[in-house]
Parts: C-alpha cells; structure tokens; sequence
C-alpha cells in the first residue's frame, strides 16, 4: 500500500468513513423506496377523492401533477439529507441550481405560469372543441406546462401552455349553439326570390335547426361571375356539423331541381378584328 501511496492512517480513515456513510446510505435507500410507496398510495387516495368531490377535471388534474411533483422533490431533498449533506449547504446548493436551472428553462417556467392562468381563467376545459395556435381539436389534457388537444383527424396536438395562455382562443363549445354560414352563388340570369325560398324551405323543415332567431338568407355579394346567397341559422353544437354538411349537399340538388343554376368561375374574351381596307384608304 505504500507503494500506491495510502499509508494506514489513511486506510484506517476510509474504513472509518465507510462505516459510518453505510448506515446513511442504507437508511436514504429505504427512505426512497418507503416514500415513493407512500407517495404513490397518497396519490391514489388523492385522486379517489377528488372523483367523490366532483371537481373540476382541470383543476384536478392540474392539482394532481403538483402535489406529485412537491412530494416527490421533498423526498429527494430528505433523501440527500439523509446521506450526511448539511441542510444549510443543501439550500445553498439548490438555490444556486434552481437559478440556473431557471435561467435555462424560462420556456418551461412560462408554461408552467401559462397553466396557472389557464386554470384560474378557465378559457376552457376538458372536452371543449377550441381553435389555438392554427391547431382546432377537443381538449383532452389540461396539464402543469401542456395542454393535448384531440384534431378533427384524432390526431394528438399537445400546445404548451405559455403559447397557449399568450394567443388568441376560440373556444365553440362554451355557449352551446353556434351560427352558421353557407355561401351559395347562384347565376345572374335566376331568379334571387326563388332560390332564397328553396333554401329557406330546406332550411326550416329541418327539426334540429333553431328557429329562434329565425334562419334568413341574405344576398352577400354581387360577384365577377355569380351572385352570392348566405344563408345563416343557429344549431346545437351536437347538431351543427351534421347540419351543415346535408345542408351543403341538399342544397345543390334542390337548387338545380329549381331551375337554378350553380356557376364556376369563367372569363369572357372579345376579340375585335381591325378592318384592313379602311386602314388602306
């Protein structure tokens, strides 16, 4: 041993060292697998309570992930503390970490401030159908730094929250009706009077559609090639889609059964031709 170096002084010391770490290291090793028992059967009691509370399911899913994480970085904190590291080093030491680390993630730490606007706010909840960030879906999650929206395709978008609290929201589900606009062109040699009351016809003999306000169709514009009828109604939000698109079909074959006829884009070319003699004479 001399030859490497370790008198046995310093042999004694770290026999010494060990002994005495083992019974630390031990004990931090159980306290971690103890608490991560505690903390998961906690978790489990918490979230039974919140379903017999009925709360809100952001709020509760929000409050979930907190409490999660506080618990799981006081165990940590325990844990190391535990392995002999003074309590006044080990808030030195995650003060200057937890400025770094926050230098770092500001991203994360404005998602996180994001998810708290959100759930105090409430601009929406869970199974609401919003517009954000050029993404429409329903809300599926609302969690600490990111909100998962399922598209129209079942895709998963998930949005973090600092965008999403920062942007604009069009949210279609909280009033529970919405209006509707369909733009249909119709030719100018038509009759304007008979298309408005084919449409108003298939319109109103449709049971789900609102009749108060009542549904009107308007002449929207005057345009290159056509005129442009807008027919407007108010549905359910469970009724609009199915609404909309019969409407859509049905109104093509009724127009055209009518006499009235659908025009696409065209452009008229005249061609004057010089006369050549004149020009001589």
């Amino acid at each position: 041993m001399d030859k490497l170096g370790i008198t046995e002084e310093n042999w004694n010391q770290f026999i010494k060292w060990l002994w005495d770490f083992i019974p630390g290291a031990v004990s931090a090793i159980l306290i971690l697998f103890i608490g991560l028992w505690v903390i998961k059967i906690f978790t489990r009691m918490l979230r039974k309570f919140f379903k017999k509370k009925d709360y809100d399911e952001t709020l509760e899913k929000f409050l979930y992930d907190l409490i999660s994480m506080g618990l799981k970085v006081m165990l940590i904190v325990l844990v190391i503390t535990q392995l002999g590291v003074q309590s006044s080093s080990l808030v030195a030491i995650l003060g200057a970490a937890g400025l770094a680390v926050g230098l770092a993630l500001q991203g994360s730490l404005a998602n996180f401030a994001g998810g708290v606007l959100i759930l105090f706010f409430k601009p929406f909840k869970i199974d609401d159908f919003i517009s954000a960030q050029g993404i429409e879906g329903t809300v599926k999650e609302i969690s600490i730094f990111t909100t998962k929206l399922n598209t129209f395709g079942n895709q998963l978008a998930i949005i973090p929250n600092g965008k999403l609290s920062n942007d604009n929201i069009i949210n279609y589900s909280v009033e529970g009706k919405r209006r509707d606009k369909i733009d249909i062109g119709i030719s100018y040699d038509s009759t304007i009077k008979t298309a408005k009351e084919v449409l108003l016809n298939l319109i109103n003999e449709q049971e789900q559609v609102i009749q108060d306000p009542i549904p009107v169709v308007v002449v929207s514009e005057l345009g290159d090639s056509a005129i442009t009828l807008s027919l407007r109604y108010w549905a359910l939000n469970e009724h609009f889609w199915d609404i909309h698109f019969y409407t859509l079909e049905e109104a093509k074959k009724r127009l055209e059964a009518a006499g009235i006829s659908i025009p696409f884009p065209q452009t008229d070319i005249h061609i004057f031709h010089k006369d050549t003699k004149k020009e001589k004479k």
